[in-house]
This record gives structure tokens, sequence and C-alpha cells, in this order.
């Protein structure tokens, strides 16, 4: 079967992928923001993923927003969000409305690919059952499907989509080998065929919730350290010595993997009577690091004298990740939501950040322009541009600055993680 590819879901993870299978096969770019169809026909990519050059490289690439369009294709990627609720619950309704919407044009011989972290079963125990009732058609017999966990690390231009290894699996052996070879066509860094589509689902899982769990132990070593006035970054540089110490930095965990995807995890485990200690402890370190930050900053301005009620701040960064616009799941929001509740005013400034879509997720007003005589600035994304501000300009006599990236001249600083 000659691929005609659809991929659903076009904004990090989706479109970086359509482009490059635009180069090889008939592709459709599809996306129910029709805004974000006008700006891809325009060339343009709000995401920075994917410059006007690589796009005009893809030619056998289009985009689309009616769903009739996907009539003509007969490989279904499925990249849209799992997030989480505010009661950290899977939200599979994305997903869901996809595989709704794929399984009113579903025919035999069709296969659909899910990129999407899930968690293990989510596939074929819950997908799976809408495509068969939309479609009337009956799964591993007339219609296949795949998993392929994405590793799309927004922002980076070096571990870009083709650079990373994918992991594959299909429903069937046969299938398994049919996705495979799909990726592989595209994908220069190689593949890794997963045993079954659970294994694959697993294994996007548990890459991210090892990460959380190690940036959970440092973020308590910086719990521990500021009770003992030890600076934790010099700790780290000094274990850093040997030659098998695990180089994780304290901070904010947010992003859509790492402080999501373990309450995928979390979930499917509890539902089977096993309640995890360790992926769960690590979860709530990483939820209060901003509740830390924040009242560490008002310790130190009282300190100094400061008066906490309408104290001037900045807060530098509202991305999730520095170099990259991103703001999805970014725990900074925390930092901003308890300065605010000691009455404090606040600025928040961030080059990168779309200022429309920080006020439609986070209702967040970001400055255009920087102020002065600020009695507190807060460091929280080290972006380049951040790097080489005055500092001793920006800030008030006697005020504060605290970096939580730990980037900036340790003697230009009061306080950092």
């Amino acid at each position: 079967m000659h691929p005609s590819i659809a991929v659903i879901g076009l904004g990090y993870v989706g479109f970086p992928l359509a482009v490059e299978f635009g180069k090889l096969y008939p592709t459709l770019g599809f996306d129910i923001d029709q805004a974000r169809i006008a700006e891809l026909q325009r060339g343009f990519d709000r995401t920075q993923e994917v410059s006007e050059a690589q796009l005009a490289t893809s030619l056998s690439l289009r985009f689309s927003s009616q769903a009739e369009d996907l009539q003509a294709c007969n490989t279904f990627i499925v990249t849209v969000p799992t997030p989480i609720d505010h009661f950290k619950k899977p939200d599979l309704s994305p997903l869901l409305k996809a595989s709704e919407m794929i399984g009113q044009v579903l025919k035999k011989g069709d296969v659909v690919i899910y990129e999407s972290t899930v968690y293990p079963g989510c596939t074929e125990e819950d997908c799976v059952p809408v495509l068969e009732k939309h479609s009337g058609l009956v799964f591993n017999q007339d219609f296949f499907c795949g998993y392929s966990p994405e590793r799309i690390n927004p922002g980076d231009k070096v571990n870009t989509l083709t650079k990373i290894k994918k992991v594959t699996s299909g429903s069937t052996p046969e299938m398994a080998e049919q996705v495979d070879a799909l990726y592989r066509s595209i994908i220069q860094a190689g593949t890794h065929k997963a045993s079954s589509i659970k294994v694959a689902e697993a294994s996007k899982a548990i890459e991210n919730a090892q990460r959380d769990v190690n940036i959970s132990f440092v973020n308590e070593l910086a719990l521990i350290f500021d009770r003992m006035g030890i600076d934790t970054t010099e700790v780290l540089e000094a274990a850093g010595t040997k030659w098998n110490f695990l180089n994780f930095k304290p901070g904010l965990v947010g992003g859509h993997c790492i402080g999501v995807d373990p309450y995928y995890l979390l979930h499917k485990s509890e539902s089977l009577g096993y309640y995890p200690q360790v992926i769960l402890s690590g979860r709530r370190v990483n939820d209060n690091m901003g509740i830390f930050v924040a009242n560490k900053l008002v310790k130190l301005m009282i300190q100094k004298g400061k008066k906490i009620g309408g104290a001037r701040t900045l807060m530098l960064g509202i991305t999730f990740k520095e170099n990259c616009p991103d703001i999805r799941n970014s725990r900074v929001v925390d930092i901003y939501k308890e300065l605010i509740d000691f009455g404090m005013e606040v600025d928040v400034y961030d080059p990168w950040a779309n200022a429309e879509e920080v006020e439609k997720e986070h209702g967040i007003s970001l400055v255009e322009t920087l102020g002065e005589d600020y009695d507190a600035i807060v460091l929280t994304v080290a972006h380049g541009e951040f790097l080489g501000l005055p500092f001793d300009k920006l800030k008030a006599r006697d005020g504060i600055i605290f970096d939580i990236k730990s980037v900036l001249d340790k003697a230009l600083v009061d306080a950092r993680l």
C-alpha cells in the first residue's frame, strides 16, 4: 500500500512530522484550528519549529481543517494533545474526538497510528472501540493500528525529529513492520520496533516519569539545602565531578510531557489496584516548587525591610523552557499566582511567548517593555535575551534578584535554586 498520510493535530509534534512525510508522500496536515491552518498556508509557524525554507521543501504537503478532506487518505497519524484536568486526571477528549472523526472516514485496509502520550492500553482499550463504532469496521480485520510515541523536544534545533530514534509498534506483526518501515523512511536516527502497542505506550510514559523523579530528587535537595544555607548549584557541581553522577538541576517542571505524563501512568496503575509511591511523591515535590520560590522571595524581601503589598516585581519568562515559545503547562504561573496572592504588582516579560496565547491560556497580560526600580526580579526562564540584561538598572535600591535557573553571576543575585 502506498501511503497517503493525514497528520491530525499540527502543534509542536504534528507539524514537523507532517513536513517530513510531505517530502516523500502525499500528506495532509489537518487541524481543527482554522487560524492555525491559515497561518501554515501562508508559510508562518507560530511554534518556530519549522522555518519557511524547510516548509518549502515539503512539496507534497497540503493543509486543511475540513474533515471531508481526510477521506482521500489511508494512513492517519494522531498527534493531538493529551492533557490532564484540574483533578490531575487524564483528559482523553481530544484523542477520542479525533478517533471519532477518523472513524467516520475509515476504509478497509486503512491504518491509524497514535503518537499522543497515553497510558499503556489506551490505544486498544479506549481508541479502537471508538474507531470500530463510527466506521462499522472490525479491528485487525478491516483496519489496523500502530503506536509510535512522539519524542519532540520543543525549541531544540539540534535533536530534531529525524535525529531522534523512534519507537514504533503495530497491532499485528505485519502491521508493526509496516509502521516501522514508514517511520524508517524519514527518521535518520533509526527506529526501535517494540513487541506490542502496550510496550510502546509504556516506554513513553516511563521516559518522562523517570526525568520527573530525577528532577524531584534535586528539587528536594534544594529544599533541604535552603534550610541549611548551602548553595544547591555548588553542591551539584561538586558531586558532578564523579563520572556516573546524573546531571539534573532543580527547577520548575512544566511542559506538555514531564509534568503531565506521570499522571497517565498513575491513573492506569491505580485502576489496577496499585498506588505508586515514588512517582506520586516526585509529582508532589515538583508541583510545589513554584510556591516554594514565591515564599522564599517574600522572606528575602521582608529581611531587607521591603513592604510586600504593592511591591513592584518583574518575572522574566512565562514559557516552560528557554528559547522556546511553548507555554503549555508552564509552572511559572504558580509563582505568579502566589505573588499576586501576596498583594504584589507583577510584570511578566517574555519576548518568546505569544501575548494572545498567554492571555487566553493563563489570563496574564505580558508587558512589552521593561520598567525600572523593581523591588524584586525573578529570572524564571533562561532565555538568551535575559542573560545580558542591565539588572542593576532594572532593580530598585536593595532590590532582590532571585535566579531560579542559576545562570547569572552568583555575585549579582540574592538567591538561586
